[in-house]
């Protein structure tokens, strides 16, 4: 396992990385609008683009940092990253708006993507490898709570940054953020990596009687967060690069935009928090079925609101489903699998899975109803009720055949 010290060095990064990825991936929609008038169809296919390269390089990412050391994965993270926003910024300066400048930002955002997916499986690594018990499952709980909270904060400021200084913030804010992180990586990556000895066995994180009384058995649970949680990222993916015409018709600004559309994220945060305090749902079918409509349900409803009390309710809907998903998957795979950097890294491409089928739901669905706004929402929303009948399929057949009490 990782010292204290650098478990709560890792906790800082992922703080850092948190707000540094989210003012770019999440409001580099704003200024592809901005810049060259991309409507959600363009930004759709500029999300698949990005799912497409997330699903490769997370993998490698966590392949990486398990044979290369955690740290060093984050070295190369945090470097690469900052120069593709570096090259970002210096990009943004260039006047024009031809193809031929949209085609350099996307090999930027390429580039970023790539480096962005050696950061957040070693992250997670060093929080957990080796740990067991209450301090894993504390370890987590932090470690949800850091990444979100940091990420809500982001999207609640980005918008007002971009009024106030430009489109340009989100490209050299970040870059020298990632800087420091870099240089923090580096200092307390040397002199080992900061693994000790003496690491606790994993371990199931549930007791054995909870784990016996489920709806299902642990294997089954695990499955089913696996299929879940890429589905919460598919509705994720098909939200956020049409959030930019989405303010646009309730009339929103940048900053308004930032404030409205944060609802959501600041709902996953309290999520996380009473997930983590409260264990009622571990193993629990009915939780992970709730949180799956809820999810589907959250979606359509910010495609349709048609007030912003409408709106704000849809995302707390959306919210409240995303943060039990994701715990789901974080925790079945804390307790029934293993916490290696390699599943790290699978983790993450399977979440890459939902970052590139969202999107391109949502461009197939603008393409046969281009003057629809909502067709994208119908065309996910419709794949997630697949992905629930699927999701109750496994919770059938698989106990009958693993037994309850595995």
């Amino acid at each position: 396992m990782f010292s204290p010290r650098h478990q709560a060095g890792a906790f800082v990064l992922e703080g850092l990385n948190s707000f540094s990825t989210t003012w770019y991936f999440y409001y580099v929609y704003f200024f592809l609008s901005a810049r060259f008038g991309f409507g959600a169809k363009e930004n759709l296919l500029w999300g698949v683009m990005h799912g497409v390269v997330y699903v490769v390089a997370s993998w490698q990412g966590g392949r990486f940092g398990q044979r290369r050391g955690y740290f060093r994965a984050l070295q190369w993270g945090f470097g690469g990253l900052a120069l593709a926003l570096a090259a970002g910024a210096l990009l943004e300066r260039l006047p024009g708006r031809d193809f031929g400048l949209v085609l350099a930002h996307g090999a930027a955002m390429v580039a970023g993507t790539v480096a962005m997916c050696f950061t957040w499986p070693s992250l997670e690594a060093i929080v957990s490898e080796g740990e067991g018990g209450a301090r894993l499952q504390r370890n987590l709980g932090v470690y949800n709570l850091v990444w979100a909270g940091c990420g809500a904060v982001a999207y609640f400021t980005g918008g007002a940054l971009i009024e106030a200084l430009g489109h340009g913030v989100i490209f050299w804010l970040p870059a020298l953020i990632l800087a420091g992180q870099w240089a923090l990586a580096w200092r307390w990556g040397s002199g080992g990596g900061g693994y000790v000895a003496g690491a606790a066995p994993h371990g199931p994180l549930s007791g054995a009687a909870e784990r016996a009384g489920g709806d299902a058995s642990p294997q089954a649970f695990l499955r089913m967060a696996w299929l879940a949680n890429p589905c919460a990222y598919v509705a994720i993916s098909v939200a956020i690069p049409v959030f930019p015409q989405l303010a646009e018709r309730f009339g929103l600004g940048a900053r308004e935009a930032g404030f409205v559309g944060s609802v959501w994220l600041f709902t996953r945060l309290a999520a996380f928090l009473g997930l983590w305090r409260w264990t009622g749902w571990h193993y629990r079918f009915r939780w992970l079925a709730a949180a799956f409509l809820a999810l589907t349900a959250g979606l359509v409803g910010i495609f349709t609101a048609t007030t912003l009390a409408a709106l704000v309710a849809a995302q707390v809907v959306f919210g409240l489903g995303i943060g039990l998903i994701y715990y789901s998957s974080l925790y079945y795979s804390m307790d029934v699998g293993d916490t290696k950097g390699d599943h790290g890294g699978i983790h993450e491409a399977a979440i890459g899975g939902g970052i590139l089928l969202g999107p391109l739901l949502g461009a197939a669905a603008k393409a046969v109803q281009p003057g629809s706004f909502t067709a994208p929402a119908w065309a996910v929303g419709g794949a997630l009720l697949a992905g629930f009948a699927a999701l109750c399929w496994l919770r059938r057949d698989r106990p009958a055949r693993a037994g309850r009490n595995v």
